[in-house]
C-alpha cells in the first residue's frame, strides 16, 4: 500500500503488515469480554478476539501514547500563559466508504479506550445526525446524494465540535435513524465534557474551498487530534455493500415503518441489482469523488482484504 502520488520521492507513511502491528501490542490487557463481539460488530463485519489482540489493542496502546503527550502539552502552555481553561476533550476521527467497517471500528475503540485506568468517560458521535433533514435534501435536489458533503449541515456540526473542543458543557447532537433513514424530529444526543470524543462519518476528513482573503475556514478534521482511516479495494466494497443490502432485506426492511421497506419483497436477483445501482449510483461516486481523496490526510490508515480482516497498517510519520 503505497500512500503517495506517482511523483512523490518521499512516503509520508510507516506501513506495517499484520504481524508487524501485532507485536506492538506489547503488554496491552484484553479488556473486552467474548460476548461483547456481536454488540461491537457492524453487520457483516467481522470481529473476533484475534482482530481485537492484533489491530486494535496495539492501536489503543498508539493511542494512549498521544492522548498523554497531548494533555501534557496541554497542561504545560495553560501553565505557560497562566490561565484556566475548560477541559479540552482529545478527538479522533474515523472516516472511510459506506460498508467500509468505520462502525465497528468506533465501537471498538470506544470500549477498549474507556477501560484505561483511570477509566476516562468516551463518547461516540457519528455524522449521520448532521444530515440535513430529508425534506431539506429534496427541496435542495440532494436526496439521491444523501452522505456527500452538501448533504450535511456543516455549520451545525462545525459548531457542535468548536463547542466540545472549548470544554462546553451539554453539548446537543442530533439524532438520525436509519429505520426512518432521515433526522429524529426533537431527539438529541448529549455530549458532556468527555475525556475522549470519537467522530465517525464517510466524510469527516474533507477539506474547503481556500479563501481568497486569508479569513479562517474551518473544516471538520480541523478539530481532530488523531484520525483513521478504513481502507478496502472498490470492488470489495461494493460486494461488502450488497451483501449487506441483502442481509437488511430480511431484517431491518422487513419493519413496515422502515424507508426501504419496499425494497424486504425483492428476489435476490432483484435485490441485487438494486444494491448495485444504489452503490453506482451514489456510494461509488461519493467514495471516488469525496472520501478516497481524503484517505492521505489520516493519522492511521487501516487496510482490509476481502474477509474484513486488516492486512496492513500505516502510520504517518510525526
Amino acid at each position: 500500500m503505497d500512500i503517495r502520488a506517482p511523483e512523490q520521492q518521499y512516503n509520508p507513511y510507516r506501513i506495517f503488515s499484520r504481524e508487524q502491528w501485532a507485536h506492538l501490542r506489547d503488554d496491552t490487557p484484553m479488556t473486552l469480554e467474548p460476548g461483547e463481539f456481536d454488540r461491537l460488530r457492524s453487520l457483516h463485519d467481522r470481529l473476533d478476539i484475534r482482530e481485537v489482540e492484533e489491530i486494535y489493542l496495539p492501536l489503543s496502546r498508539l493511542l494512549s501514547i498521544y492522548v498523554d503527550a497531548a494533555q501534557r502539552l496541554y497542561y504545560s502552555q495553560r501553565q505557560f500563559l497562566g490561565i484556566r481553561d475548560r477541559k479540552m476533550p482529545y478527538i479522533i476521527g474515523i472516516a472511510g466508504s459506506v460498508a467500509g467497517g468505520k462502525s465497528t471500528t468506533a465501537r471498538v475503540l470506544q470500549a477498549l479506550l474507556a477501560r484505561w485506568s483511570p477509566r476516562p468517560k468516551v463518547d461516540l458521535v457519528t455524522t449521520d445526525g448532521f444530515l440535513h433533514p430529508n425534506a431539506v435534501l429534496e427541496r435542495l435536489g440532494l436526496i439521491q446524494k444523501k452522505g456527500f458533503p452538501a448533504s450535511y449541515d456543516q455549520s451545525l456540526l462545525l459548531s457542535f465540535l468548536s463547542d466540545i473542543k472549548a470544554g462546553r458543557r451539554h453539548v446537543r447532537a442530533p439524532v438520525y435513524s436509519h429505520l426512518s433513514w432521515d433526522i429524529v424530529p426533537s431527539q438529541w444526543q448529549e455530549v458532556d465534557q468527555p475525556d475522549i470524543l470519537i467522530v465517525e462519518g464517510v466524510n469527516v476528513l474533507q477539506t474547503g474551498r481556500l479563501p481568497r482573503d486569508g479569513k479562517a475556514v474551518p473544516v471538520v478534521s480541523d478539530f481532530f487530534d488523531f484520525s483513521v482511516y478504513i481502507d478496502a479495494e472498490e470492488l470489495v466494497l461494493r460486494d461488502w455493500y450488497v451483501r449487506r443490502f441483502l442481509a437488511l432485506r430480511d431484517t431491518a426492511f422487513v419493519d413496515p415503518k422502515s424507508y426501504f421497506h419496499r425494497y424486504a419483497l425483492l428476489s435476490d436477483d432483484e435485490a441485487t441489482a438494486t444494491a448495485l445501482a444504489i452503490w453506482e449510483r451514489t456510494n461509488l461516486a461519493n467514495l471516488e469523488d469525496n472520501i478516497l481523496p481524503t484517505r492521505p490526510r489520516a493519522t492511521l490508515i487501516l487496510k482490509k482484504g476481502a474477509d474484513h480482516v486488516v492486512e496492513t497498517v500505516a502510520l504517518r510519520r510525526l
